[in-house]
């Protein structure tokens, strides 16, 4: 496509005869190139030539393609919300549920034995994916040494993993190495700045979740509703496509830009959240948020928090 435009606009007059000539393309690839670039509005019907298609500068086209990107993520971020609103709602429904016993699909899990053991259950009888989000950053010691003897298991019979963490665990050790192990046998494993609550998929047919992740005595929800697991398969598969694998590093924020945990700090503050709530929601430190802050505002010569987030929004940050 890109190899198209390029013969666009270094020969406007020419056609697809002069494109596969200059190119070294067959018509085919030719077609399809022109074809996408008139999905993505790269190029436009020609007022000179009745018919034939023009294509637009590169300034243009870049602010075009900006856009673009700009309105896919504002409808990603919708259906996020909405994907998380109606898991949330629907796991409500069962915290009423007994201790450990099970209603119409659903087991309210109380304790970590009942909890580890329907996980061992479940695990043992896996055929298919494990998906998992680990929000919270670093793990405790106790939870990665519970997990790793499922995980490898798994892993060993061939069960497909995907594990999305916060990327503040790139900064615990443990932690890292306990992903970095995932990925070596066979797993996959991404990071996020801002993830929903804890969530594990088995076979895209059992879900596991918190029924409050605010107060853990509630206990967790096993459920094979497949409403329920629908939803929560959807907001697993948004916040993967968003995430970014652990072998690659996260951009760097340069002076003008925010790094993507900045950028959720910011939106995080700038919607009345306290430090030590927003620190909960990344998984770091009220140290480290504090210090983020005091970053940014440094770098938007900014006195105030106040004066921060006006200068931010009016970047086009927030």
């Amino acid at each position: 496509m890109e190899a198209v435009y390029r013969g666009m606009l270094a020969d406007p007059s020419g056609g697809i005869a002069e494109l596969c000539a200059s190119l070294g393309l067959a018509e085919a690839q030719v077609r399809e190139g022109l074809d996408r670039l008139v999905d993505l509005d790269l190029l436009r019907p020609s007022r000179d030539t009745p018919g034939a298609l023009r294509a637009v500068s590169p300034e243009v086209g870049l602010e075009l393609l900006l856009r673009r990107q700009e309105e896919e993520l504002a409808r990603r971020q919708e259906e996020l919300a909405r994907s998380k609103a109606a898991a949330a709602r629907a796991v409500s429904e069962f915290a009423e549920l007994r201790p450990n016993t099970e209603v119409d699909g659903a087991e309210r899990l109380v304790g970590m034995d009942a909890i580890q053991s329907r996980l061992e259950g479940l695990a043992h009888g896996l055929t298919r994916e494990c998906l998992a989000i680990l929000p919270g950053g670093a793990l405790s010691e106790a939870s990665l040494e519970a997990s790793r003897p499922l995980d490898r298991r798994a892993l060993g019979r061939g069960i497909e993993m995907r594990s999305i963490y916060q990327d503040s665990a790139r900064n615990d050790p443990m932690t890292l190495a306990y992903a970095r192990w995932l990925t070596q046998e066979g797993g996959q494993v991404r990071t996020s700045p801002l993830l929903p609550p804890r969530l594990l998929i088995f076979a895209r047919s059992v879900a596991v979740v918190p029924i409050d992740p605010a107060n853990s005595r509630l206990g967790a929800l096993c459920t094979s509703a497949p409403g329920i697991v629908a939803s929560l398969l959807t907001l697993f598969d948004q916040t993967w496509d968003s995430a970014v694998p652990l072998g690659a590093d996260r951009p760097r924020s340069t002076d003008s830009t925010p790094s993507a945990a900045e950028l959720e700090l910011l939106k995080l503050l700038a919607s009345g959240m306290t430090d030590e709530a927003a620190g909960k929601r990344l998984g770091v430190s009220l140290r480290t948020v504090r210090r983020q802050m005091s970053a940014l505002m440094e770098r938007l010569h900014a006195s105030s928090r106040f004066e921060a987030g006006l200068k931010a929004a009016q970047q086009g940050w927030l």
